[in-house]
């Protein structure tokens, strides 16, 4: 037999453009395996079928719009000056949410983290915040004093100047405003009792530390829009983390019923190839881009639901270190035979190697945060129209 050269391989797979009410499992199952057949590849035993987070909502409608985020935050927090407090720089992901929030409220103070946001973006250039001798971690900076010391800073990549722009939407929505800059949670709690945090995955040390120094009322972005105003989407695990701007009016949310949606997939697909597939919806990546400065993450997690046999962290040994250490005196077939069984055996005794010397430099995080991070990779973010992506081979090793 011809030893196989290919290790994993991830394709895109066209869909067609999903609408609301669509069976997205039905089209998700059809779309693979017409994908198959028109390139001639097999499907196989630990295939990976991945989908994207944004058509699975969109399928189920799960929309909300602006006037509808307004009334539930004027229900948790009436007329109160509200502090909104580290919201991501994103016209996509934000933006929108802040229209309905503001819209919902009489005041807001608004407290941006400098010099970048959570996500990586960036409103103050860390060396020239170093050099006008700015300390991000003690220095509460008013936006008068902001522009004092750094002007008018726009987006390296949208030319957005944010402050401005949250400013001016805010009160476009008929709020007043006040915006201050700081790091420490606690410093908004100089000027209202109110917050609602826009943090994603620090939120809830940041509400912890508030209640903790005397805040009377706080809310987290994932207990907004929980449950269905006046008909509207929702959603009961992360409210309005991981929205995206769908129209000027109306947000999609993350989606729900998730874990019924990857298992109904995964079904259909035993049923019509006989192979036991795995599936999953994933949102963003989990990676920072070393030039921007931006982490990916700005949903609340990589994969809100997946198939039980993608649980768990790869259990992978690196080559270089066989080769190098245990295996030095080897080379050509009896050194390939060698690193072989090293690797079968290890499979067969399906023991953790967590923390020993073998395993250093591989990569100790979550099967679905990896595989779903290739496969935003692979669909991207504009016009590829793939959706759904066929991971092949993730789970082979050199021994396969």
């Amino acid at each position: 037999m011809m030893e196989r050269l290919v290790g994993t391989v991830s394709r895109g797979v066209r869909a067609p453009i999903i609408r609301q009410g669509d069976d997205l499992a039905s089209i998700v199952v059809d779309s693979v395996l017409a994908a198959a057949d028109s390139e001639g590849f097999a499907l196989k035993d630990r295939d990976v079928v991945a989908v994207t987070e944004a058509v699975v909502a969109r399928a189920q409608g799960n929309y909300a719009s602006i006037d509808q985020i307004a009334k539930d935050v004027h229900r948790k927090f009436g007329d109160d000056t509200v502090g909104i407090l580290f919201p991501i720089l994103s016209r996509n992901r934000f933006a929108i949410c802040l229209k309905g929030i503001a819209r919902g409220c009489r005041k807001i103070v608004l407290m941006l983290s400098y010099p970048s946001d959570e996500v990586g973006n960036h409103l103050i250039d860390e060396e020239e915040m170093d050099e006008k001798g700015v300390n991000p971690w003690t220095d509460v900076l008013t936006e008068e004093k902001y522009r004092e010391l750094f002007g008018y800073q726009k987006h390296v990549f949208t030319g957005v100047d944010y402050v401005d722009y949250y400013k001016q939407l805010i009160r476009e929505a008929g709020a007043e405003v006040e915006i201050i800059f700081a790091n420490h949670p606690k410093a908004i709690l100089n000027y209202t009792g109110s917050v609602l945090t826009c943090d994603i995955h620090s939120r809830f040390r940041t509400k912890n530390t508030l209640l903790k120094n005397g805040a009377k009322k706080v809310y987290t972005l994932d207990e907004i829009m929980t449950e269905s105003v006046d008909g509207s989407g929702y959603n009961d695990k992360y409210g309005l983390l991981g929205s995206n701007k769908a129209t000027e009016e109306t947000v999609k949310l993350f989606p729900i019923h998730c874990q019924e949606m990857v298992d109904r997939i995964q079904k259909g697909l035993v049923e019509k190839t006989g192979r036991q597939i795995e599936v999953m919806i994933y949102g963003d990546g989990a990676f920072k881009d070393p030039i921007g400065k931006i982490w990916e993450l700005a949903d609340p997690v990589v994969s809100p639901a997946y198939t039980k046999g993608l649980e768990g962290t790869p259990n992978e040994v690196k080559l270089k270190y066989l080769a190098d250490n245990d295996f030095r005196e080897l080379s050509g077939d009896a050194l390939k035979e060698a690193i072989s069984d090293y690797i079968r055996e290890k499979d067969e005794r399906a023991a953790s190697l967590v923390g020993t010397m073998v395993t250093q430099g591989t990569t100790p995080r979550r099967l679905t945060d990896l595989i779903g991070s290739l496969c935003d990779l692979t669909s991207g973010s504009g016009d590829k129209g793939t959706p759904i992506v066929l991971v092949q081979g993730y789970f082979d090793n050199y021994t396969k």
